[in-house]
């Protein structure tokens, strides 16, 4: 497998929302939610988040997109959004790529990089706390799902 990671644009949308849905899978398996947003997010929805100018990422072997990641950003702060890595792909390091990767694109202004994941989620957990990411708080999404959030602050 040879990866890249580079710019992903509103052409790769409907790639975006293959890999995204067959990556959230296993969580809404594990909470027993069918609606959790990745999973319910529209083609239109992912194509205008990539038609917006914030940080987009793919992860790529050869022309096939293997994983990708957004963001969201509101004043210094930068949401990480719909991390996604093929399910045939998982454990080989590319997650780990893109987290770093669109940490690396926040602008000048962010000076705190945060994301969420299931409260039940130990994998995710251990991965991001792995990659500098440190426990802030819990919440319950829209689904009534316990999420913890997770930041780093930005050097």
């Amino acid at each position: 497998m040879n990866v890249h990671i580079g710019p992903i644009t509103a052409e790769h949308a409907g790639e975006v929302l293959t890999i995204q849905r067959a990556a959230y899978l296993e969580e809404a398996r594990r909470y027993g939610a069918w609606d959790l947003p990745p999973l319910v997010e529209t083609l239109d929805e992912i194509t205008r988040h990539l038609k917006d100018g914030t940080p987009a990422l793919g992860a790529f072997d050869g022309p096939r997109l293997i994983g990708s990641v957004r963001s969201r950003i509101e004043h210094d702060r930068m949401e990480i959004a719909r991390l996604s890595v093929a399910p045939d792909i998982q454990g080989a390091g590319v997650g780990r790529r893109l987290l770093e990767g669109i940490s690396t694109l926040a602008p000048a202004e962010v000076r705190v990089v945060w994301l969420f994941t299931g409260a039940q989620s130990d994998g995710n957990l251990r991965f991001y706390e792995s990659a500098g990411f440190v426990r802030t708080r819990e919440h319950e999404d829209a689904v009534g799902i316990r999420c913890v959030t997770l930041e780093q602050k930005v050097t």
